[in-house]
């Protein structure tokens, strides 16, 4: 899918778990829903790190450039190294290792731990470069005609808000992991998501995704998992653009009513 459709499936899909975590008992502090809705929204382009042309690649200026060179050539190396006979011959490392499972969860865990190890710069880091990111993602026209330094100023500032907001007794710091020391270990988890719904997201079109990996699947271990291609798309299609789209919008609506206990 293209980027506007994967965050609007990502912050859709944050609304949701808010619902349902409400209807078992762990309601959502609203600043913890907005925060991670947008995380979520981030995350949800994180996956295309391989590849170039991406707008996670265009994000950060040269850096995000160099980010994606890098990790293009350390996936294309671990498709290649971890291959089965079943597996086709690629010349690049797009939608192989950043669009699997254990990345969600490595990078989601890693960033948890971030979070709780390294205090208040670490977690405006976090929430700056998924904000601009959700930014790109939710505004993509807006943002491709602005200047990037207005999307990174922007970025900047929902963090320090948000950050300052999460801060305030009851308003999320500690969401769901209550010990002391454990403040910020729920914001892997829209981090995770985000990417996981990405994967499920890029299953749907034509080329599939080998979000299974590293479980073997007959005789290939990059198996594209995906649904019958008589109901697979193309990115950027009608389907896409005419249908998951406004269903997005519109499961994202419900969503929030139910996690603020509207419904």
């Amino acid at each position: 899918m293209m980027g506007p459709a994967h965050s609007l499936s990502g912050a859709a899909a944050w609304l949701g778990v808010g619902a349902a975590a409400g209807a078992a008992g762990y309601q959502m502090p609203w600043p913890v829903l907005v925060c991670g809705a947008l995380i979520c929204a981030g995350a949800a382009l994180a996956p295309d790190l391989d590849h170039k042309s991406a707008t996670i690649s265009r994000a950060f200026g040269p850096l995000s450039r160099m980010v994606c060179d890098v990790v293009d050539t350390l996936s294309h190396a671990v498709y290649k190294a971890t291959k089965m006979r079943g597996d086709s011959n690629r010349s690049g490392g797009h939608r192989t290792l950043t669009h699997t499972w254990l990345w969600a969860v490595l990078v989601g865990g890693g960033m948890s731990l971030l979070a709780v190890r390294g205090g208040r710069w670490a977690v405006l880091g976090i929430l700056f470069v998924h904000m601009v990111l959700a930014i790109e993602g939710l505004l993509w026209r807006a943002a491709r005609v602005s200047s990037d330094i207005l999307v990174w100023l922007l970025g900047a500032t929902m963090a320090w808000i948000l950050a300052d907001i999460l801060d305030q007794p009851g308003n999320g710091a500690g969401w769901l992991f209550t010990e002391p020391g454990q403040e910020y270990l729920w914001l892997g988890l829209p981090i995770v998501l985000g990417a996981l719904v990405h994967d499920i997201g890029d299953a749907l079109t034509v080329s599939g995704c080998p979000v299974l990996w590293p479980i073997p699947i007959g005789r290939k271990r990059w198996f594209p998992v995906g649904p019958p291609q008589a109901m697979r798309f193309r990115a950027g299609s009608w389907v896409e653009l005419k249908i998951l789209m406004p269903a997005f919008l519109l499961l994202g609506g419900i969503g929030a009513l139910g996690a603020l206990g509207y419904v």
